[in-house]
C-alpha cells in the first residue's frame, strides 16, 4: 500500500528588524526561498525580493503591526562593530542594541498575538579569552576584567551580557526566547570577513596573524542559516545557545586552510604592533582577529544539527568556489 504524501509545511510569517545587513539578507534569502513570508525592518527600505518595512528602532510605530499574529522574530538590529570603539561610538554600539531589545520586549509582551518565537542576535564574543579550553553554554566562562584583557575587549563583553540581559528582561509568556551567540558568519560576498581575509591573502599578507595561537570561531552562513531554521522548529529550545562551527581552529591553521583554498603558498605573518597600527589607520580594532573564540555549539549537537560544513577545509573550499564563481 503507497504511503499518503506528506503535508506541506506551513509558510511562516517572519519579521527581521534589523534584518539589512549581511546576516540579515542571508536568513531573508534563506526562508524567502523556502516560501516563507519574509518581512525586513529597516531604517532605509530598499528594493528587495522581500518585504521592507520602516522603522527606527526607537519608537512604537506602523511596523508594530507586522508582529501582530507573526509566527517568528529575529532581531539583528545593532550598530556595526567595524570601526574605532571611540566614546560616541561606543554609545552607538551600546544603544543600538540595549534600546531596539527593550523596544521589542514592550511591544512583544504587549501583543494580542505575539510570535511564538524570539531569536534575538547576541555574540560568541561573551566568552573570555580563550586559549586553553572550549566554551559551550553549560561550562563556559563568561569574559570581564581578566587580568591583561584590552579594555575594548572588556566593553564587548560588556555589551554583550546587557543585551543578553535586556531580552531577558522582560517576561513573554507567549513568545519563547533564543539568545543567538553566534560566531563569525562567513559569505562569499565583498565588504565582509571572509573579503577581509580572503584579499589579505591574495596580496601576501595571509599569514598568522598577532601569535597565531588564538583560536578562530566561525560558521559557513548555509549553517548559520539551517541552524536558525532548526531553533525555530524546535519548541524545547530556549535560552543561550552558541551558533558556530563544533571545530574551532588556531589562527595559524585558519589561515593556512584559506590560503591553500586560494591556492596561495605563502603569506607573510603579521605581529600585533602591526595590526594594531594597521587597525588604526583602518578605524577598526583588532579585537575580531587577536580575541581567542573557541566556541562549542554544545546545545545544538545535543540536539541533533547536523552541519553541513562543520570543518574550515570544507567551508572555505565551498566559499572560494561561490566566489570564483561570481567573479567568471
Amino acid at each position: 500500500m503507497a504511503s499518503s504524501p506528506a503535508a506541506p509545511v506551513r509558510p511562516l510569517r517572519i519579521v527581521l528588524p534589523g534584518g539589512s545587513g549581511q546576516v540579515g539578507q542571508v536568513l531573508a534569502r534563506h526562508f524567502q526561498q523556502r516560501g516563507h513570508h519574509v518581512t525586513v525592518l529597516t531604517r532605509g527600505p530598499y528594493t528587495a525580493p522581500w518585504q521592507t518595512v520602516h522603522w527606527d528602532g526607537d519608537q512604537i510605530g506602523p511596523w508594530t503591526e507586522h508582529l501582530e499574529g507573526a509566527d517568528v522574530c529575529i532581531n539583528l538590529a545593532g550598530r556595526s562593530v567595524n570601526c574605532r570603539y571611540t566614546a560616541a561610538n561606543r554609545r552607538a554600539i551600546y544603544g543600538s542594541r540595549i534600546r531596539t531589545t527593550s523596544l521589542l520586549n514592550s511591544v512583544i509582551a504587549a501583543l494580542a498575538d505575539p510570535p511564538k518565537v524570539w531569536l534575538n542576535a547576541s555574540t560568541a564574543t561573551i566568552y573570555r579569552h580563550a586559549p586553553d579550553r572550549p566554551m559551550d553554554e553549560k561550562t563556559g566562562q563568561l569574559g570581564g576584567h581578566e587580568a591583561g584583557a584590552p579594555d575594548t575587549w572588556n566593553f564587548s563583553i560588556r555589551v554583550a551580557k546587557d543585551w543578553e540581559s535586556a531580552f531577558f528582561a522582560t517576561p513573554t509568556p507567549r513568545t519563547r526566547k533564543v539568545a543567538m551567540r553566534s560566531a563569525i558568519t562567513f559569505s562569499p560576498a565583498p565588504g565582509n570577513a571572509f573579503a577581509i581575509f580572503s584579499n589579505l591573502v591574495r596580496v601576501g599578507m595571509g599569514g598568522s596573524q598577532g601569535g597565531g595561537r588564538q583560536f578562530v570561531s566561525w560558521i559557513h552562513e548555509s549553517d548559520f542559516a539551517r541552524a536558525v531554521e532548526f531553533l525555530i522548529a524546535r519548541e524545547d529550545l530556549d535560552g543561550p545557545i552558541n551558533i558556530a562551527a563544533p571545530h574551532p581552529l588556531t589562527n595559524r591553521d585558519f589561515m593556512a586552510t584559506l590560503r591553500e583554498a586560494w591556492e596561495v603558498p605563502n603569506g607573510l605573518p603579521i605581529p600585533s604592533l602591526f595590526m594594531e597600527v594597521g587597525a588604526f589607520f583602518l578605524r577598526t580594532e583588532t579585537e575580531l582577529v587577536l580575541k581567542s573564540r573557541r566556541v562549542i555549539p554544545a546545545r545544538l549537537l545535543q540536539a541533533g544539527f547536523q552541519f553541513e560544513f562543520p570543518y574550515w577545509s570544507d567551508a572555505v573550499e565551498d566559499l572560494v568556489r561561490q566566489w570564483r564563481r561570481r567573479d567568471d
